[in-house]
């Protein structure tokens, strides 16, 4: 079975949809669903991207089968590393993904970060604490959204290109495959072809790099996301000779044919 990797359910403070909403647009796409719940500590906003592991395992380990594991989404940030590990320890979680959200203390959603300053500066930045926090998160499984910046970032020409920044790139995806951590392949922008041409020399670098597998999730937080451009996914994956894959109880296995590897 193919699985979502990356889904949002009301545990998360930026969703509100329902868990059996997730399942039933998952089904119509004969689909499996990893949830993975946000979790940024002391982020710097009105919300609170975090919750009550506990009651997230009470409330959907009944759920929990083969159409259905449960994990998390931690935001990587300097200082957190320890509290992160603990909170990905507290209940046995499927899957942990790792992601960058905030760069010095601050979200890069908002247009107010980048005010001033250069896209140079701001995705070496990005690329460099990326590959920095991978190092001091090696218990994650997944990177998450290594283009999230390019949602975003307000400038004329957003997307990471792998010709401008190489060597940040390369130093991610260095660590990526030193800490074992799997790329993840985030289809929330894949409805794009620019953003298909703009993915391929990043992707194609992981694989020459030693790289084989890769998890792919929507980041949906809408039952009309779950399940979003995976064909293209699938397509881009197989271009690049990846093998997309899922995790049981922190064990990876392949996504399709749900087999250990």
């Amino acid at each position: 079975m193919l699985y979502d990797n990356h889904v949002h359910t009301e545990f998360s403070a930026d969703s509100e949809m329902k868990a059996q909403e997730a399942l039933e647009a998952a089904a119509r796409g004969g689909m499996g669903l990893v949830f993975t719940e946000h979790l940024d500590i002391d982020y710097p906003g009105d919300m609170e991207f975090t919750f009550d592991p506990k009651a997230y395992w009470e409330t959907y380990a009944p759920l929990r089968s083969a159409n259905l594991r449960l994990g998390i989404e931690i935001g990587m940030q300097e200082g957190a590393e320890e509290a992160n590990r603990q909170f990905s320890l507290s209940v046995p979680f499927d899957m942990v993904i790792g992601s960058i959200h905030l760069l010095e203390g601050k979200d890069i959603y908002y247009r107010v970060f980048y005010k001033e300053r250069s896209q140079q500066e701001v995705y070496s930045k990005y690329l460099l604490t990326m590959a920095d926090m991978l190092r001091t998160h090696s218990f994650v499984d997944v990177l998450g959204h290594i283009d999230y910046i390019s949602r975003y970032a307000p400038y004329d020409m957003p997307g990471i290109s792998y010709v401008d920044f190489h060597d940040e790139i390369d130093q991610v995806l260095h660590m990526a495959l030193e800490t074992d951590t799997v790329l993840e392949l985030n289809t929330r922008r894949l409805s794009n072809r620019a953003v298909l041409d703009e993915l391929y020399p990043i992707y194609k670098r992981y694989y020459e790099l030693g790289g084989r597998y890769v998890s792919i999730g929507s980041d949906a937080h809408k039952p009309e996301a779950v399940g979003s451009a995976f064909l293209v996914a699938l397509d881009f994956a197989d271009c690049c000779g990846f093998t997309p894959v899922t995790f049981v109880e922190r064990k990876m296995v392949r996504a399709v044919a749900d087999s250990s590897i």
